[in-house]
């Protein structure tokens, strides 16, 4: 089975990516490269909706963490969304995305931006 990328429009210094499928071995090379160019600016979220994602391999949580290096040396976030139960459990065993970081809806994720980004037009950026 192949990956699925469907990248929507940033708003607001937020990406959305939606994955479908695998992302394993044969697959996370094509992640890297449509989300290399995302990574390179001042965006400060990354929104990963794994609604569709039926499995994960290590080369998938490698994709994430690469993800997660390049934005965090700007302050910025990798964000997953709607991770189906098994993908849930790879993240849980690897603890490869922050507990912090994961949604359980669309719904909650936004409403952690809008937070965030409050903070920041009030002058508090901490977390």
């Amino acid at each position: 089975m192949s990956l699925d990328i469907q990248i929507l429009p940033a708003t607001r210094g937020s990406q959305r990516v939606i994955l479908a499928g695998r992302l394993d071995t044969n697959t996370y090379e094509g992640l890297d490269e449509k989300l290399a160019p995302l990574l390179t600016g001042n965006l400060q979220s990354l929104v990963l909706d794994l609604a569709g994602l039926e499995y994960i391999s290590s080369a998938g949580i490698r994709s994430i963490f690469k993800a997660r290096k390049a934005l965090g040396g700007h302050g910025g976030k990798v964000l997953v969304v709607n991770p189906q139960a098994q993908i849930q459990k790879v993240f849980d065993v690897v603890k490869a995305v922050p507990l912090n970081e994961i949604f359980s809806s669309t719904a909650e994720v936004d409403a952690y931006l809008d937070a965030m980004q409050h903070k920041v037009l009030q002058g508090d950026e901490e977390d």
